[in-house]
């Protein structure tokens, strides 16, 4: 039982190190990284540890906990491949996008909440342009949006 609560403890110090650091390793290309190592060899240690307390003899604890911390190592690698493939690092144009005015748009300041996105964006127009108007995306400007009337 020792031995799994010891790899469970190493587990958890490189998971947390790796949450509060980033990933302090990675090995072969993504295969294995700091934070699924971590979460493998915790969750190995737990298994282990919930086995052995059921009564099972150490022959089967071992290969149980040994899949399940597999299991996890594999998991967490899917699901960080799948998170950097989201990686939205790269701004998405919103030329041409439509939407309406929430709070009047000026020269100077205005919101608008464009079609298919959650969250309003800071607009501004070459003229004002009243609250619930329907708008189109002419310009970007970081997160800003230069718009005209669409009616």
């Amino acid at each position: 039982m020792l031995v799994f609560i010891v790899l469970g403890i190493l587990g958890l110090v490189i998971s947390l190190l790796s949450v509060a650091l980033g990933d302090l390793f990675e090995l072969g290309d993504g295969a294995l990284s700091g934070t699924s190592l971590g979460a493998g060899l915790l969750l190995f240690g737990a298994t282990g540890a919930v086995v052995t307390s059921a009564g099972l003899p150490v022959v089967a604890t071992y290969p149980i906990a040994a899949v399940v911390g597999l299991g996890v190592i594999l998991l967490v690698n899917l699901l960080l491949k799948r998170l950097r493939q989201s990686d939205d690092a790269t701004p998405r144009s919103l030329v041409g996008l439509r939407g309406a005015v929430t709070s009047e748009v000026s020269s100077a300041h205005g919101e608008v909440s464009l079609d298919n996105e959650l969250e309003t964006r800071m607009a501004f127009a070459d003229a004002p342009i009243p609250q619930g108007a329907r708008v189109t995306v002419v310009e970007q400007h970081g997160s800003r949006v230069k718009v005209t009337s669409s009616e």
